[in-house]
């Protein structure tokens, strides 16, 4: 009888043991690949989120833009009774430049369990900047071709509530939020003042307050 027992509890406890060994551990830090689709019309967002702890991930952006025209339409097209930099409408259009992004992810309230946590309602402090370079534009004075330049620099703080989730390896990312931005514009232009040829330097400060909504698409790798 005694030798039953023992057998027995020997069972228990090497399944106990067993299942313990089975048993995630430790957290492993995944990562994941995400482009933001709202953004395509002028620029493309790539992201890259990397788990730090279950409730915290890195998340960081490069940004490529090709054109800069929505900001023409913001900047020129609507009027708030708001300072115009003297950038021609071809050069917005035409404009070209990068950006980064920098962000630390807060999971408030986590949907999944196991050893992937990058999911559910988050809270997300963004910092970037954005550099966007003007075409020069060729302007013709009492016969001689003048090259007038301009560039944008902008940078902000900005403050999202998303929720992400993921079907198989496939991540949705929804987000909501403000901010606040600031830009700069600088510009050379030529002008014919009384028949002197006259080169202007300008630059142009903003700030203002800004609404965030969008959602970024993305794999995890």
């Amino acid at each position: 009888m005694k030798r039953t027992l023992f057998v027995l509890l020997s069972i228990c406890c090497y399944c106990l043991t067993s299942r313990a060994q089975d048993k995630p551990t430790s957290f492993r830090n995944s990562t994941y690949i995400k482009a933001n689709v709202t953004t395509l019309i002028n620029e493309l967002d790539v992201y890259i989120e990397q788990e730090l702890t279950q409730k915290l991930s890195l998340e960081l952006g490069i940004t490529g833009i090709y054109t800069d025209y929505p900001d023409y339409v913001l900047a020129k097209k609507i009027d708030f009774g708001q300072k115009k930099p003297d950038i021609s409408t071809e050069q917005f259009v035409e404009g070209r430049g990068l950006g980064f992004r920098a962000a630390l992810r807060w999971y408030i309230f986590s949907i999944y369990e196991g050893n992937s946590r990058a999911g559910g309602t988050y809270f997300q402090p963004v910092l970037f900047y954005k550099k966007v370079f003007y075409p020069n534009e060729e302007v013709e004075i009492m016969g001689n071709t003048y090259k007038e330049s301009a560039s944008k620099d902008v940078a902000g703080l900005q403050l999202l509530l998303g929720r992400q989730f993921k079907k198989d390896k496939i991540i949705f990312d929804p987000y909501i939020g403000l901010g606040i931005r600031s830009k700069i514009y600088n510009y050379s232009n030529y002008n014919n003042n009384n028949g002197t040829v006259q080169n202007s330097e300008g630059q142009l400060v903003s700030f203002f307050p800004s609404l965030q909504l969008g959602i970024k698409l993305g794999l995890k790798l």
